[in-house]
């Protein structure tokens, strides 16, 4: 992270002189607002119940009310081919929460707050999509335990498991900057969440989280197959299943990289706009 400019806390009715705030020092000051971010989210029983509640209502009902239609009676199959679908489906709807976060932020004067502090003009989002991932770990282990309960199993090894949540913690972390952003210039949370429910809904259900895309009309698995949650769905099932890793992770890594190279500099510029 860039040596930024911030203003130190006025003591007096003139502007005191910029600091100059180093890398080392901005990281740590993100860290201590993600620190503030975690805490508000544990005390916070409506944001556990959400992150909770969604994976287990959506694995519980794919499998058990569309799974019998969808697989042709092979649940287990079903269920191995679905769950890491909704694993990326849940982490990827829960970084809707970042954006409306940030939002109720700017409306209740909290930004006017952080510009009068001493700490970097990036810290409050940096440290706000870093405290996510709790919100996303919670998420995934949840999904994971009940999955393991429905019957699912592993069929590869723990080191590959691993790999497959950092990836899908990096790639909710990856798309919150697109929350982040419209968080900045949308008049109220209510606005944010239903903006990024027209971008999240299409890319989900345009995608294989659900069926095969070999059941699809040549038009829409042509969009599947270049889809970042189809992209990320395939690399999970292979990291949980086995089979192939390398083409997907590859697109999914592509599509991350996208999201935060385009979107990141759109948030901070937006960011520092609201602080005047």
């Amino acid at each position: 992270m860039s040596a930024q400019t911030v203003s130190p806390v006025h003591t007096t009715g003139r502007a005191a002189a910029p600091l100059r705030i180093g890398a080392v020092r901005s990281l740590r000051h993100s860290l201590a607002l993600a620190g503030r971010g975690v805490t508000k989210f544990m005390k916070s029983p409506m944001q556990l119940t959400d992150v909770v509640l969604t994976p287990v209502i959506s694995l519980l009902m794919f499998v058990y009310i569309f799974g019998g239609a969808i697989s042709g009676g092979d649940d287990d199959a079903y269920l191995r081919m679905i769950t890491p679908g909704v694993m990326v489906m849940t982490v990827f709807q829960a970084s809707i929460g970042i954006g409306a976060s940030l939002n109720a932020d700017a409306s209740t004067g909290m930004f006017d707050r952080f510009r009068s502090m001493p700490i970097a003009r990036s810290a409050p989002l940096v440290g706000a999509v870093l405290a996510d991932f709790v919100r996303y770990a919670v998420c995934l282990g949840t999904l994971l335990v009940l999955a393991l309960v429905m019957g699912y199993r592993i069929g590869t090894d723990p080191l590959s498991t691993l790999a497959a949540l950092v990836l899908l913690i990096g790639f909710a972390l990856s798309f919150s900057w697109l929350s982040v952003y419209i968080g900045m210039f949308a008049k109220t949370p209510a606005s944010v969440h239903g903006l990024m429910t027209i971008v999240v809904l299409p890319l989900t259900f345009a995608s294989n989280v659900f069926v095969p895309d070999r059941t699809m009309p040549g038009w829409l698995r042509a969009w599947s197959n270049v889809n970042p949650v189809s992209l990320m769905a395939d690399t999970v099932r292979g990291l949980l299943n086995g089979g192939a890793v390398a083409h997907p992770l590859l697109g999914s890594l592509g599509w991350m990289a996208g999201m935060v190279v385009v979107f990141l500099p759109l948030a901070m510029r937006a960011y520092r706009k609201n602080l005047g």
